[in-house]
């Protein structure tokens, strides 16, 4: 039998490790004004976002990732009404706040309207509609800028970013002043969750920048992480509040709210579920214990990863 032709993505987390992707066609490509944004249809894990070299999120799993970023706060908030959504251009992130009834009002706000332009027309399993829902008030903007002017007051602030790599927009938005900010438009109860980037035994230093920074800000935080098979590693989360001041909910509560409250049936989280993300290896315990960095304006963390080959596409 022939040998089918395969064309491969080489994703370098390292100079010593890679993961490798079989694609079938490249259906979106640009460099925009703030981001170079690719689609590719994959083999495995079906359409797939890269933005900056970066992979953002796939297919066939990109639920795991949007429900473990947005569903722990708005279960555990007492009643979320009004949510502002930092990032998030493909959509899913607004879509899985928007599976929540008690919505009044979802903002979203993106530097980039060319994602989501691409992703409206390439990936409509990713925002379901989300971006036509009356609720949404979509604003194309610096995230910090528009934190910076507004006078709104949110139940949860979703901050769903790039990594801050070189290059990129998104660094002055990991930062403890910019933490503060976000802080004071919380209303009461109100919650923050960042995601915070890739966790492994090597290298962990956004992870537990992030968690140290918040902690000089917010006296309850709550690091948790799960695996993301299309990105062949586990993936950090960061919960932070003022008034939350510990994870004492009970299964049955986790999985009344969802009951009550979602219009959906989740495909990932559960009570069950919710417990495995906050219960941390010792590994990374220890580390998170030990480790220190703070991060801020006038010193931002810059992560260098190498990404997909700007040739390789």
């Amino acid at each position: 039998m022939e040998k089918i032709p395969i064309n491969w993505i080489d994703d370098y987390f390292s100079e010593y490790e890679l993961h490798k992707l079989a694609f079938k066609s490249v259906l979106y490509q640009s460099e925009s004004k703030h981001q170079k944004i690719i689609i590719v249809d994959t083999h495995s894990f079906g359409k797939c976002l890269i933005l900056d070299n970066e992979f953002q999120s796939a297919e066939a799993d990109e639920y795991i990732y949007h429900e473990s970023l947005v569903q722990p706060s708005l279960i555990m908030h007492p009643e979320v009404q009004n949510v502002l959504i930092i990032g998030g251009g493909e959509g899913a992130t607004l879509r899985e706040t928007l599976r929540h009834q008690s919505i009044k009002k979802a903002v979203m706000v993106d530097i980039n309207d060319e994602v989501i332009s691409c992703a409206k027309k390439h990936l409509p399993s990713f925002h379901e509609g989300a971006f036509d829902d009356e609720r949404t008030a979509l604003v194309i903007e610096d995230g910090r800028k528009y934190l910076e002017k507004t006078d709104q007051q949110f139940d949860v602030i979703i901050i769903d970013v790039n990594d801050p790599v070189d290059g990129s927009p998104s660094a002055m938005l990991f930062t403890e002043e910019f933490y503060h900010i976000a802080a004071g438009r919380l209303k009461k109860d109100g919650i923050v969750v960042v995601q915070s980037g890739a966790v492994s035994i090597t290298d962990n230093d956004l992870f537990s920048g992030i968690f140290h920074t918040l902690n000089e800000v917010f006296p309850h935080v709550f690091p948790y992480i799960t695996y993301i098979p299309s990105y062949a590693c586990l993936w950090g989360f960061t919960l932070a509040t003022y008034n939350l001041g510990n994870l004492d909910i009970t299964d049955e509560e986790i999985d009344s709210r969802i009951e009550k409250r979602v219009n959906f049936t989740l495909r990932y989280y559960d009570s069950i579920t919710h417990h495995s993300l906050f219960n941390l290896p010792k590994y990374l315990r220890e580390e998170l214990k030990n480790s220190k960095h703070i991060i801020r304006d006038n010193e931002p963390l810059i992560k260098h990863y190498p990404g997909v080959s700007s040739g390789e596409i």
